[in-house]
């Protein structure tokens, strides 16, 4: 019977190797002197950085970048089915093409929200700096 439990305990075991194996090697050919200076500058793709690190982006690059990760993701189901489909007939069909109408509607829902827009023109209550632009009007 705990001949069954063998192989979780050499996963355990195997991922406690492989969590502390990383910090004895780091703890032995790591410096222990002259720690200041260059060492400890930011390295940023061999540039010298400029600024400070905490610069504040516009939530549009997130909301965008979310957008493509999604239906990037979801677009990749569509490889496998592809591959294997006249096999599997036509109830799959049916299936993917219910799957293409939700991610169409996903996508309408975005684009009609006005996300994929990179500028908004028309904002709810503009003022400050961005009493200049138009506002939607209250209906």
């Amino acid at each position: 019977m705990y001949q069954d439990f063998l192989p979780v305990a050499i996963f355990i075991v195997l991922g406690i190797i492989l969590l502390v194996a990383p910090l004895i090697i780091q703890a032995l050919i790591s410096p222990r002197f002259n720690k200041g200076g260059d060492k400890l500058d930011i390295y940023e793709c061999g540039e010298t950085p400029e600024g400070s690190a905490w610069v504040q982006f516009n939530i549009r690059f997130y909301i965008i970048a979310l957008i493509f990760i999604i239906f990037d993701v979801e677009v990749v189901f569509l490889f496998p089915w592809a591959v294997v489909f006249k096999e599997i007939g036509f109830l799959a069909f049916v299936e993917v093409m219910l799957f293409l109408s939700i991610l169409i509607v996903g996508f309408i829902y975005v684009w009609m929200k006005g996300d994929l827009d990179w500028v908004k023109m028309k904002l709810k209550y503009a003022s400050g700096r961005y009493a200049h632009l138009k506002t939607e009007e209250k209906g």
